[in-house]
């Protein structure tokens, strides 16, 4: 009887024993797996896991435009939204241009002086450094009052360099009149401008009235709008390096003698409590209507995120804070998953120009290279330049304004936009603005390096 009793208690810890074990077994298997590194893959190199087919950037419009928080693919729970205090925000992927979180994203609102961005931007793609601006008279009088001004007067003469460094950094509003004389001979000439470049950039809740964001009941854009044209102005290395220097000698004019001027964007100087580490550019704004408007642009580990917020009340930097802190902590659910790594699946039945685009890899790379993988311009003869967008053949590689590369497809000359092209047996991607991707994931989630290659 006893030793019954033993068998059964023995048959009992056994059991228990093996409970245990499985249920241990169970919970190692359920933890979340970390992500692979850029450039590297979870499968193994003899069987590459299957790559999703290239394609066009997500859609970033509507009110739902992008991923809501919890959504992604592959996300294991719901993420937990920043509290954002101002009446509009929105944060946007700034390589694929999709909306990670959005309040009031598509309402109109006052800009106040973010509008400079644009005005920048504008500038940039249309003047070179050296031009000088003279002022006149209806740029430099008419300012409403309290309006930031550098004391311009009529006849004050400058570069368009100088002019930058007034209007991003002191947030000069003549000079954002200047510009705008010196670039399409009236204010409201280049407020036309300024209108066709955010429709081009796919704003669709915009109008601008004037260069400078003072106050207007027709002067208007919404988060989502004035996100996308910061993206662009991001991808102008000019624009950075001016829009990120902490402090600028401002040359003597008439009525002021030479100075010192420093940055707005608190969150771009390192002695602020306000800074933000991986902050590449950014633009301030008040009027009192706009009230504050704060637009930042920020990089870390690879990802580019462009936040906006409208219409605060001295929430502006901790809202901004948020939404990066959000966006950051997220990406890989907000995104879509999280980054590939694996080889775009190029081959197949796409019908694109020219050939190299959307062509299946090549066994023997060969094309047009400086030796070092990045492409440069081919002609229609084969030769090679540097002309950009305008010159005497829009075919190829084409270096534009700032130093960003383009392409334009060899049989009919059309700019090509949100696709892979091969060249020089590399892959590149240009994006749905057309300028080629370099040190950041593509839409379809493949990391291209520095020079805008692929890297298997």
């Amino acid at each position: 009887m006893e030793n019954r009793k033993k068998k059964k208690a023995y048959k009992k810890a056994f059991y228990i024993a093996v409970a245990l074990s499985l249920a241990f077994a169970q919970a190692a298997y359920a933890e979340v797996v970390v992500p692979p590194k850029p450039g590297h893959s979870t499968a193994p190199p003899s069987q590459p896991a299957p790559p999703a087919q290239p394609g066009p950037p997500a859609d970033t419009g509507g009110d739902g435009g992008g991923a809501q928080p919890g959504q992604g693919a592959g996300s294991p729970a719901l993420l937990q939204e920043p509290e954002i205090k101002a009446e509009g925000a929105v944060l946007l992927d700034g390589a694929t241009g999709k909306v990670l979180f959005g309040k009031n994203q598509d309402q109109p609102f006052y800009p106040a002086s973010i509008t400079k961005v644009m005005t920048a931007l504008l500038v940039l793609e249309r003047c070179p450094l050296d031009d000088v601006v003279t002022f006149s008279s209806a740029a430099t009088t008419n300012l409403e009052a309290g309006a930031v001004s550098l004391d311009i007067t009529q006849g004050d003469q400058l570069t368009v360099e100088q002019c930058l460094y007034g209007l991003l950094l002191k947030s000069a509003n003549e000079i954002g009149n200047g510009l705008a004389e010196h670039v399409a001979g009236s204010i409201d000439g280049f407020a036309g401008l300024m209108n066709e470049r955010a429709a081009q950039l796919g704003c669709q809740n915009t109008h601008f009235a004037n260069p400078h964001g003072l106050n207007n009941s027709s002067h208007k854009t919404s988060p989502h709008d004035m996100a996308l044209i910061m993206r662009a102005a991001l991808q102008n290395e000019t624009f950075r390096r001016i829009d990120t220097t902490r402090s600028y000698e401002f040359p003597a004019t008439k009525k002021a003698s030479a100075r010192t001027i420093t940055m707005g964007h608190k969150m771009m100087d390192p002695s602020d409590s306000r800074y933000y580490e991986g902050v590449v550019g950014g633009k301030t704004g008040f009027t009192s209507l706009a009230g504050n408007t704060l637009v930042t642009g920020a990089e870390r580990d690879g990802v580019q995120l462009v936040a906006v917020v409208m219409k605060a009340s001295q929430t502006h930097y901790t809202d901004t804070r948020a939404l990066l802190d959000y966006g950051f902590a997220n990406y890989g659910a907000l995104a879509g998953g999280g980054p590939k790594a694996e080889a775009p699946d190029l081959s197949g039945d796409q019908q694109n120009p020219g050939g190299a685009i959307g062509a299946q890899k090549p066994q023997n790379p060969a094309g047009p290279s400086d030796g070092h993988g990045k492409p440069v311009l081919q002609s229609p003869s084969g030769g090679t330049g540097a002309q950009g967008p305008g010159g005497p053949a829009l075919l190829g590689w084409q270096k534009s304004t700032g130093g960003l590369w383009r392409y334009y497809a060899p049989d009919t000359g059309h700019e090509v936009k949100s696709q892979w092209i091969q060249d020089g047996g590399f892959w590149y991607y240009l994006g749905g603005d057309g300028v080629m991707l370099s040190n950041t994931f593509t839409p379809d989630g493949y990391w291209v390096d520095e020079s805008g290659k692929w890297i298997p």
